[in-house]
C-alpha cells in the first residue's frame, strides 16, 4: 500500500476520534447536514439505499481525489472540479487524459440535494450515475472499471469499503454511491447573501438594488427588472427541479448554429437549444460561463442578456417576454438595462461567493502532498 493512502486512512481514524489501527468501528450513520430553512427540504432527495454517512462521505472524498480512477492515473474527479473554483476548472471545456476536449464546460458541484437531471443536457438522472460516467467516458477519464477496481484493491481500499458499506467487495455501484455521498454534502450556504438573509450582513445600496433587479420580472413602464430570477429561482439561484422545467434556451444561438441540448435526451425538437439552468452560487469563481464557456466574464454574461439575445424557434418565453421597454412582436428581445443597473446586478452576483465553501477542509484533497 502506498504511503499516501496510509496517511489518508490515519486521517479517518483521527476524524473518528483517534481509533487505534485494526479496531473494528461500528457503522456510523450520524452524518449531519446543516442547511438554512429557506433552501427547502432535502431528505426525500437522498436515496434510501444511499444515506450520507461519515464513512461513506470520507470514502467518497478519497475517491473524488483518487487518480487511480483514470486510465493513466493522471486525473481525478477533482481535476475538472477544483474546490477553489467552486468545483469547476476555469476552462471553457475540459480535456480528458488523452488531451481530447469535451463538449461542455465543467459544472459547479454545489447544492446537488436540490437538483435533478444532471449535466448540461440532463442525460444523468442521479448523482450516483453521473459520478461513474466520467470514469469510463473515453473523452474524460477513460478507465475500465475492472482495472480501476483492481488498482483500488492494490491500494488497500477494501477496509474503507467495509467501513462504509459493510462489504470489502469493491464494485462500480459502490464507487458511485460513495462519490455521490461526498458530492451531496457539498453545500454552500454562507455567502454574504446568506448572511444577509439571516440578518448578519447589511448589503450595500448597490447590492440591494442588484437583488431587487435580479428577482424582478420587468413590466415596461411599471417595474424595472433584470429578469434573472425567472430561471434562477429563489435563494438557491438554480433551475426548477420539476422534470425538465429547469432547462431553457437562453438565446445563445440562432436555429442554424444551435446545439441539441435537451433534445439529445428527449428527442423532442422543441427542446433543441435548451440547457440546464445551473445554480449561480459562487458564480464569480466559475468563469468562463455557459455550457460551452463562451463568455469569459460576468460582464459579458450580463451584456448577453441585455442586448445579445439570438432569435430562434425554441427561444424561451421567459426571455421573449422580459424587457424594460415595449417591444414589437417578433422583435429581438432586449432588456434595456442602464449601466448602473448592470453594475448593481454584478454586485449582487458577487454576494453569492461563499469563502467558507471553497476553503472548507472537509471538502479538500486528503492526498495533500499530491497535485491533481
Amino acid at each position: 500500500m502506498r504511503s499516501i493512502l496510509f496517511s489518508a486512512i490515519l486521517f479517518l481514524f483521527v476524524f473518528e476520534g483517534c481509533e487505534p489501527k485494526g479496531k473494528e468501528i461500528e457503522p456510523d450513520n450520524d452524518f449531519e447536514i446543516s442547511v438554512p430553512s429557506y433552501f427547502g427540504s432535502f431528505n426525500e432527495r437522498i436515496p434510501e439505499n444511499n444515506p450520507i454517512t461519515t464513512k461513506g462521505f470520507e470514502l467518497g472524498r478519497m475517491l473524488f481525489y483518487e487518480k487511480k480512477l483514470s486510465g493513466d492515473n493522471s486525473m481525478s474527479c477533482a481535476s475538472c472540479h477544483q474546490q477553489n473554483k467552486a468545483f469547476t476548472d476555469g476552462k471553457a471545456v475540459s480535456p480528458g487524459i488523452d488531451g481530447i476536449s469535451g463538449e461542455f464546460s465543467s459544472m459547479s458541484l454545489v447544492n446537488l440535494l436540490w437538483a435533478e437531471h444532471f449535466t448540461w443536457n440532463g442525460k444523468m438522472e442521479s448523482v450516483e450515475v453521473q459520478s461513474t460516467e466520467p470514469i469510463r467516458n473515453p473523452i474524460e477519464m477513460h478507465e475500465n472499471f475492472d482495472d480501476a477496481i483492481r488498482e483500488l484493491e492494490e491500494e488497500g481500499y477494501q477496509r474503507l469499503f467495509q467501513e462504509a458499506f459493510e462489504t470489502e467487495v469493491i464494485t462500480e455501484e459502490l464507487i458511485g454511491r460513495a462519490l455521490a455521498q461526498f458530492q451531496r454534502a457539498l453545500i454552500s450556504s454562507n455567502s454574504k447573501y446568506d448572511q444577509y438573509l439571516r440578518g448578519e450582513y447589511e448589503p450595500t445600496p448597490s447590492e440591494r438594488r442588484g437583488e431587487q433587479l435580479f428577482f424582478t420580472h420587468p413590466i415596461p413602464g411599471q417595474l424595472r427588472g433584470g429578469n434573472c430570477g425567472d430561471c434562477h429561482l429563489g435563494p438557491l439561484t438554480s433551475g426548477a427541479i420539476d422534470e425538465f422545467q429547469g432547462f431553457h434556451n437562453n438565446g445563445l444561438d440562432n436555429d442554424e448554429n444551435m446545439k441539441d441540448g435537451l433534445m439529445r435526451v428527449t428527442g423532442n425538437p422543441a427542446d433543441k437549444g435548451r440547457f440546464k439552468t445551473p445554480s449561480l452560487r459562487n458564480i464569480a469563481l466559475t468563469a468562463p460561463y455557459m455550457h460551452d464557456g463562451r463568455f469569459e466574464t460576468l460582464e459579458e454574461v450580463i451584456e448577453h442578456y441585455d442586448n445579445g439575445i439570438h432569435q430562434s424557434s425554441t427561444l424561451d418565453i421567459l426571455i421573449i417576454e422580459g424587457s424594460n421597454e415595449n417591444q414589437a412582436s417578433g422583435e429581438r428581445p432586449e432588456l434595456f438595462l442602464t449601466d448602473q443597473e448592470k453594475d448593481d446586478i454584478l454586485a449582487f452576483l458577487h454576494m453569492l461567493t461563499d469563502e467558507e465553501f471553497i476553503t472548507n477542509p472537509q471538502f479538500s484533497n486528503p492526498f495533500s502532498d499530491e497535485n491533481f
